[in-house]
């Protein structure tokens, strides 16, 4: 069973536990949604195609996490104008878990959710800054024997410039 869902202005083809990224939702992590703009549904026998969206479809889904897609660079030159500019974008996304395409009347239980655990994120402190009061032990400094230098060879005199003749 699939559905054609519109969700944030795009339209995305979705099947039961399937992870979808799509344009930021205003919907806090772990939270589940219900997406009720289905445009078209299918059991594998019939199609139903709506006008414009299925009377009584929903799909229901949970916000795994929010985050940024990859950067698109954007390079403008005019040739033999001396004008270029380099601009990045990075488009800020939601993940999605779809959990069940809902008909007329079911309700979903999110006590059942199959949704993947969201990842672990690790959490680094930064380290502490030296203060003035702080004394660092002193370097001990190796002694080492001083090698013998080569001396560069001295440089050759410039040529002089040969006097103009007088005509």
């Amino acid at each position: 069973m699939y559905a054609i869902v519109d969700i944030a202005g795009q339209q995305f083809k979705v099947t039961k536990a399937q992870k979808l990224k799509v344009h930021r939702l205003e919907a806090e992590e772990g939270k589940h949604v219900e997406l009720d703009n289905v445009l078209l549904v299918s059991d594998g026998k019939t199609v139903t195609v709506g006008t414009p969206k299925v009377d009584g479809f929903r799909i229901a889904a949970k916000v795994l996490n929010h985050g940024k897609g990859d950067k698109v660079l954007v390079f403008k030159k005019k040739r033999r104008k001396g004008y270029q500019k380099l601009n990045g974008h990075r488009q800020y996304l939601t993940e999605l878990w779809i959990e069940a395409i809902l008909g007329k009347g079911e309700k979903f239980d999110a006590s059942k959710s199959t949704a993947p655990a969201p990842k672990a994120v690790k959490i680094v402190e930064p380290k502490a800054k030296k203060t003035a009061t702080t004394k660092a032990a002193p370097k001990k400094v190796a002694a080492k024997k001083a090698a013998p230098t080569k001396k560069a060879a001295p440089k050759k005199a410039a040529k002089k410039a040969a006097p103009k003749k007088d005509k």
